[in-house]
């Protein structure tokens, strides 16, 4: 039996996998978490064979919530569940020693698969991953800027594109405005944009602007 614990903050999200893993014989959920912390916590009580972790948790963005579960369990083997394409994060959260990423609009079969080979200490990898991985043995062109933002700096590119100002982008997330502050200086480090005209800009020209 494949003992798996779910990492995610959406109610439904978990509830949906535990539905899906109820359908195969050989897979137990031991456990949920709605944030980093509790997962942290939760593995160490229960000792599970795979962890499915959500690439965007409130206590930890993008993939540095994988860097931290690994640097407590070394050993651990993990599966990436994510809104986002594979092209955005997959081959980054493979060489941060994911052994599986899915895509949240994937079919149940493809995550049951992920977790069984993750279990075995295979990685899983799909159709779009394989050609990703192809691509990327080869001569992958340059990605364009935004592709280095975590799922939350994407979420203020969109909101300040929109026209959102500060304070509105603050009470929309529901963080604090320093927060966003915070945010949005690493936004214009990683992207070498100057001033919030520049990032509309760049965000209505890629389509980002939500």
């Amino acid at each position: 039996m494949i003992r798996v614990i779910i990492a995610d903050d959406h109610e439904l999200i978990r509830e949906g996998i535990k539905k899906i893993v109820r359908h195969s014989t050989d897979l137990k959920v031991v456990g949920e978490a709605a944030d980093l912390k509790q997962a942290i916590a939760l593995i160490a009580q229960v000792r599970p064979d795979v962890a499915v972790l959500d690439i965007s948790l409130p206590d930890y963005d993008g993939l540095d919530g994988l860097a931290e579960l690994r640097r407590h369990f070394p050993e651990l083997r993990i599966v990436m569940l994510s809104m986002h394409p594979e092209e955005r994060y997959a081959l980054a959260a493979l060489r941060a020693g994911a052994l599986g990423y899915v895509s949240k609009a994937t079919a149940p079969a493809e995550l049951v698969d992920a977790v069984r080979r993750a279990a075995a200490g295979q990685a899983y990898l799909g159709p779009r991953m394989s050609e990703l991985l192809a691509r990327d043995a080869g001569s992958p062109a340059p990605q364009p800027p935004h592709y280095s933002l975590t799922p939350r700096e994407l979420e203020i590119v969109a909101l300040i594109g929109a026209g959102l100002q500060i304070k509105q982008v603050a009470a929309e997330l529901g963080i604090s405005i320093s927060s966003v502050n915070t945010y949005r200086s690493r936004i214009f480090r990683k992207m070498g944009l100057a001033s919030n005209a520049a990032l509309i800009r760049y965000a209505l020209q890629h389509g980002l602007a939500g």
